[in-house]
């Protein structure tokens, strides 16, 4: 028997308590209330409409793999991210525009294509690291994100001249910059004044839209060239079923969608991987001597495990378009359901010791399923998924071979939203040890 949804168990602060409970603790904000109320219940967000949060696979399971036109991703992503990605982004469309667009931005991103940038991922993080501070504090994540800046820029973009990979550095700073406000707090989203958080945003997003749309009418008037690999010379010549090929506006939101989800993402991934191996050195020196011995199978469940453990984002969003019934509650139209991502990461009937990082749960068959899901998924599913724990493995181990870092602060670093993402508060502040 199904109960009604005014019946679902949630807390009863205002929205901006709740709000402001999540933003200082996203886990033991959502892992109480799973604890309190069981996997289903509901919160209240200023600026938002109704939100169930789910944390069980089953669950998580039946949201996924539901009809995708009564669980609309794009339309519940659109909400926060549309006006940074615009409305072409393979994250904000639905049913069958999505799949359209989905078909062309999946090749650039799998397989032997995937693969093909190992070497130039691995150039660019031992460049970087050749420039980190010997014996002093530093904070790592703005390392990582130029790292990941470059690896877009040089793999996605295909930029050559070094001047336009400089002007590119300073216009993904400045609108990643300037996205955090009001991707964060739509309320900011009215313009009042030049120097408000919406017209400082609108001129990072311009400048950046100049750069790309420069470089689309560039690369159209240059005659094909075979050795291009990066994802913007495929993107050129890829078509819809029609014949017709990416328009700039479509070419421009993709692009766009690829520095938002590749960047700040996997940058801020690194990060938390360095922060949680060098708070747990057990797990650092093993993964050092495997690396050393050639073995990369430790490596590859120390990228899972601190996605499990430090996710960077904190839930998917699915909007219904008409009535669902979702653990025994008929849920009504209009409703935002999110697979609470962290609440399932944590979860002790999954993972025992949930707190602990211990990649080798990864070795020993844990996270199978819909237990582990910090990509989503379905056909939702972020198609860059493959790329970025490729990225992470090259780049992490590039770090653990080349760098003897320790923390710079005895207590871990808690959880702070950056942009979308949750980031280490202090940057992960380490210190590179004298050789």
């Amino acid at each position: 028997m199904t109960q009604s949804p005014e019946f679902l168990p949630g807390p009863r602060l205002p929205a901006a308590a709740q709000a402001f409970r999540l933003w200082r603790d996203p886990i033991r904000f959502l892992l109480g209330l799973r604890c309190r109320y069981g996997d289903l219940f509901s919160v209240k967000f200023p600026s938002f409409p109704r939100l169930v949060y789910v944390a069980d696979p089953e669950l998580v399971k039946q949201v996924f793999t539901g009809d995708p036109r009564r669980f609309h991703a794009g339309e519940a992503n659109a909400t926060v991210l549309e006006p940074a990605l615009g409305p072409n982004s393979v994250l904000i469309l639905d049913e069958r525009e999505h799949m359209r667009q989905r078909k062309l931005l999946l090749p650039p991103f799998h397989g032997e294509r995937v693969r093909a940038y190992g070497a130039q991922i691995r150039e660019i993080a031992d460049r970087e690291i050749e420039g980190w501070p010997i014996d002093r504090s530093f904070e790592l994540r703005p390392r990582t994100q130029r790292i990941t800046l470059d690896v877009i820029l040089r793999s996605v973009f295909g930029v050559r001249d070094a001047g336009r990979f400089a002007l590119a550095q300073r216009l993904v700073d400045e609108f990643a910059r300037r996205s955090h406000a009001v991707l964060l707090y739509p309320a900011l989203r009215r313009r009042f004044g030049r120097l408000s958080p919406m017209a400082r945003f609108e001129r990072a997003r311009d400048a950046l839209d100049d750069f790309i749309y420069e470089e689309i009418a560039e690369r159209r008037a240059q005659p094909p060239n075979a050795d291009r690999d990066d994802v913007l010379s495929l993107l050129l010549e890829a078509t819809h079923e029609d014949g017709t090929p990416m328009s700039e506006e479509e070419l421009r939101d993709e692009l766009v969608t690829v520095i938002g989800a590749g960047h700040e993402t996997t940058a801020t991934a690194l990060a938390w991987a360095v922060e949680r191996l060098v708070r747990t050195p057990r797990v650092l020196e093993r993964l050092r001597a495997e690396l050393e011995a050639g073995e990369e199978e430790y490596l590859d469940a120390v990228v899972r495990e601190t996605l499990r453990v430090r996710p960077v984002i904190t839930d998917v969003a699915r909007k219904l378009t008409a009535p669902a019934e979702i653990g025994g509650y008929d849920l009504q139209a209009g409703t935002f359901v999110l697979p609470a991502i962290i609440a399932i990461h944590h979860r002790d009937d999954l993972y025992p010791q949930p707190f602990e990082f211990r990649p080798e749960r990864f070795l020993e068959g844990q996270g199978e399923g819909y237990a582990w899901i910090p990509f989503g998924g379905g056909v939702r599913r972020c198609l860059g998924a493959s790329f970025a724990q490729y990225e992470m493995r090259i780049v992490l181990g590039a770090i653990i071979e080349r760098a003897r870092l320790r923390a710079a602060h005895p207590r871990p670093e808690a959880l702070r939203p950056r942009n979308i993402t949750l980031a280490p508060g202090r940057g992960t502040r380490v210190v590179l040890e004298r050789s």
